[in-house]
């Protein structure tokens, strides 16, 4: 099954998936028989997905299936060799990368990516740095600072000196400095302990209750599907399966290959 099947809501909120959507949505995010090539050998064949607003959408398969790829491709930072992306309406597949994020999407890239020179502050201003409102700005740095009460017990502290969890919350952090409209996130919880994971997931969850959508790359696929509404499958730069988290959780096939079923 190739594709995207059907967006569907599932039946109810809780503290650990968002309510409802309401009905007719237009995706927020769509994704159209994208084709990404390194030089000249294929990383992606004509992946197509939707991400609504208020979702969130995980994508899982295995290293090497097109994940990484898929969010790289939409946020500018690998040019694709055919197919749309298209966000809020317009197609971005040919917009640079600071482009794309000013239009309302931010990057947490696996690795991070911060600045380990920089201070916490520091990093988390340099989210904002294509806005200009220095008010909205500051309350935006308390939100981040509400979700993660360490960053600004550590504000003044060097990034490097912050644990692997602490990394990853200020890199979140950062891109929510961005005030985006859709997140991209990669690998949130790699190398992570189990109780940071677990806080991690909460926050993923809280962010997607405060109207950020978001789109989830993550190699601890159960507990990706415990938070999305939907998920697709990738398979060496395909899309496989494509449904309902729920539906993905109790499929034969992905319970083996994904879930130690």
């Amino acid at each position: 099954m190739s594709g995207g099947l059907r967006p569907a809501a599932s039946p109810q909120g809780s503290p650990d998936r968002p309510g409802p959507l309401p009905g007719g949505s237009s995706p927020l995010l769509a994704v159209e028989e994208l084709v990404v090539r390194y030089n000249s050998i294929p990383a992606l064949h004509g992946v197509s997905l939707t991400v609504l607003p208020g979702e969130i959408v995980t994508l899982i398969g295995a290293n090497g299936a097109g994940k990484t790829t898929t969010l790289r491709a939409i946020s500018g930072l690998l040019r694709a060799s055919s197919g749309r992306i298209v966000f809020d309406g317009s197609d971005i597949i040919r917009l640079k990368p600071h482009r794309i994020a000013s239009l309302g999407i931010a990057h947490v890239p696996e690795g991070r990516g911060i600045f380990t020179n920089l201070t916490v502050r520091d990093n988390l201003e340099i989210g904002a740095y294509l806005r200009r409102n220095s008010q909205e700005i500051h309350e935006d740095l308390e939100r981040v600072f509400l979700l993660f009460p360490v960053l600004k017990e550590r504000a003044r502290q060097l990034s490097a000196t912050l644990s692997g969890g602490e990394q990853q919350m200020l890199a979140i952090g950062r891109a929510l400095m961005a005030h985006p409209r859709l997140l991209l996130l990669d690998e949130p919880s790699l190398g992570l302990a189990p109780q940071l994971v677990d806080a991690i997931f909460r926050t993923i969850v809280e962010i997607a209750h405060g109207g950020t959508t978001i789109l989830l790359v993550e190699q601890n696929a159960h507990r990706a599907l415990t938070i999305a509404r939907r998920g697709y499958v990738l398979e060496t730069g395909r899309v496989v399966l494509a449904d309902e988290s729920k539906n993905l959780v109790a499929n034969e096939r992905v319970k083996h290959a994904y879930l130690g079923g």
